[in-house]
């Protein structure tokens, strides 16, 4: 057996799971191991490991298994015996102890340092039952596993700064996996629609409406982007599906401007809305965000919030702008600005980003034994972020 890819948990779309197929692109023979998994066609079969949490009512129930998880990732299970061990981990995933010798190679890509320990009013999802015992208790534990955690790759500056703060360890930054050459590669994105989509999209005027999507859940903040449609007169477009959908639906009926609320919709209406939009919103403070620069890739400006990881991916005044999502003083100089944006400006910064990119610096990280060896032990020294600063 050559390696093991440790993945939290295994959902049929999403950032991570994005990640999960670059570093399976990068290092085609690991095994998977996650907790869960919740797409099984996704890989073949005999390539996955579940825990023991899969064979009970803790399955997919994230806030009610999280005190077992640490203690479960640590543990290992089954008779896995890697040769080397890579983690991609927003909870505990870097926890993870598989072998029975010491000395495995480790390598951590880090989404985020908890946010249920260590940002938990940044987001209402990570708002969980943890005292404030529990919490310290449980902080300790992550310091301690992140002390062990070999080499550590964050998915952009922003996360560099946090496990920094949280764990006073050093990291390389490796930004996700984005398919931007092959959105950028099609001119016209509504030629493969179907008929009810294309009609869909022609009902939207062109190039005059503002643009959100993601899951539809409170901290990505798709209000704001319709405050904002309203406040300048702007048409709003929002697509996704999740808990927020009726909420948005009622704020969009109340609207002085007309907003569509699309729900969950195909990558080609995706990105053919990318290329209709007057510009792509995005208010979150979020660790990376993939979307801003798939909606790069296609030719489409963003607005984004100037605090956040998804600031590091467009260039202000380049490819996009960046703003305050609560100032709306700053909203109509926004829109200004995104309209002298040359979208081939922004098809080129997506394409820093895009999949191949990644692929190549993981296999530089985890395979070119030289430099990782060298920042494992570099990073795994202490004090090593106070001497970095000094």
């Amino acid at each position: 057996m050559t390696g093991l890819i440790v993945q939290e948990w295994i959902e049929e779309s999403g950032g991570a799971e994005q990640v999960l197929d670059g570093l399976r692109t990068a290092l085609p023979d690991a095994r998977v191991a996650a907790l869960w998994n919740d797409d099984p066609t996704r890989f073949p079969p005999d390539t996955v490991d579940e825990s023991w949490l899969a064979r009970t009512p803790l399955r997919g129930r994230k806030a009610l298994a999280l005190p077992l998880m640490s203690g479960t990732w640590r543990r290992g299970w089954g008779k896995l015996e890697p040769e080397w061990v890579v983690t991609s981990s927003y909870v505990f995933a870097h926890h993870a102890g598989f072998g029975t010798t010491r000395g495995v190679p480790k390598f951590s890509y880090v989404h985020t340092p908890a946010r249920y320990l260590w940002e938990p009013d940044l987001d209402s999802r990570t708002v969980v039952p943890l005292a404030g015992l529990a919490r310290a208790y449980l902080r300790g534990v992550d310091r301690r596993a992140a002390a062990a955690s070999g080499s550590l790759a964050a998915n952009s500056a922003f996360v560099r700064d946090r496990i920094r703060r949280a764990w006073d360890r050093d990291a390389r930054v490796i930004h996700p996996p984005v398919d931007a050459a092959s959105i950028a590669g099609v001119p016209d994105w509504a030629a493969h629609l179907t008929h009810s989509e294309r009609e869909l999209l022609e009902s939207l005027p062109d190039r005059g409406f503002l643009m959100a999507a993601s899951r539809l859940v409170p901290y990505k903040r798709h209000d704001a982007v319709i405050r904002m449609g309203v406040e300048l007169g702007l048409p709003v477009v929002v697509a996704g599906s999740g808990p927020e959908r009726d909420r948005l639906e009622a704020l969009a009926a109340a609207a002085a401007v007309p907003v569509h609320v699309l729900g969950r919709v195909s990558d080609e209406l995706m990105r053919a809305l990318f290329q209709r939009a007057l510009a792509f919103v995005f208010p979150p403070v979020e660790d990376f965000g993939i979307i801003p620069v798939e909606a790069m890739a296609a030719g489409c400006p963003v607005i984004v919030n100037r605090v956040g990881g998804a600031a590091e991916s467009v260039v202000d005044g380049v490819t996009g702008v960046h703003y305050e999502p609560d100032d709306p003083r700053g909203f109509a100089a926004a829109v200004d600005a995104v309209r002298a944006i040359e979208p081939d400006a922004a098809r080129s910064r997506a394409l820093e980003f895009d999949a191949s990119c990644f692929v190549e610096k993981v296999q530089e990280w985890v395979l070119g034994v030289g430099s990782a060896a060298q920042e494992a032990d570099a990073s795994s020294r202490p004090n090593s972020v106070a001497s970095a600063r000094g």
